[in-house]
C-alpha cells in the first residue's frame, strides 16, 4: 500500500468495500500522487486515506481513490465518511465531526455517529432524479 500511495500507513484496515488508511499528516495527504495502476489491481472498490486535520475548523481530512471502479479520485464521497466517522469516533472520543475531503474540488462533510448509523450533512448538487417502481 505504501508504494501505491507514496506514503507509509500509520494504520491499514479493510471493510467489505474499501481499504481505510491513516497516514501521518495533512500535508502528506494533500500531496499524495498515487500510482493508480497499482491501486487498480486491488480487489476493493476503493482506498480511503485519512489523517487528523491540521487545518483549523476540521477534525479530520481524507481523500478517496477508486481507479478499479473507474474513478481515480472522487471529489467528495459520502459513503467513505460512513466508515471514517466511526473510525475517528474511536480515535477522538467524539460523536460529531466536521471533515474535509481534500480532492482538487474538495468539500466539507459534517458527520455524526448515532448508534449504528452515520448521519451526513453538507452541500450537494442533484445530478439525477428517479422513481423506483415496485
Amino acid at each position: 500500500m505504501a508504494d501505491a500511495l507514496g506514503a507509509e500507513p500509520a494504520y491499514l484496515g479493510r471493510n467489505r468495500f474499501d481499504y481505510l488508511v491513516e497516514i501521518g499528516s495533512e500535508s502528506t495527504l494533500r500531496s499524495l500522487a498515487p500510482d493508480f495502476g497499482r491501486l487498480r489491481q486491488l480487489a476493493v472498490r476503493g482506498v480511503i486515506v485519512t489523517t487528523r486535520a491540521e487545518t483549523e475548523g476540521f477534525d479530520f481530512v481524507s481523500r478517496f481513490f477508486a481507479p478499479g471502479a473507474g474513478i481515480d479520485e472522487d471529489p467528495v464521497t459520502g459513503s467513505a465518511h460512513c466508515s471514517l466517522a466511526p473510525y475517528w469516533q474511536r480515535r477522538l472520543g467524539k460523536e460529531s465531526f466536521t471533515a474535509w475531503q481534500a480532492s482538487e474540488r474538495g468539500g466539507e462533510v459534517r458527520c455524526a455517529v448515532r448508534g449504528d448509523r452515520v448521519l451526513l450533512g453538507g452541500q450537494a448538487v442533484t445530478v439525477m432524479r428517479a422513481d423506483l417502481l415496485a
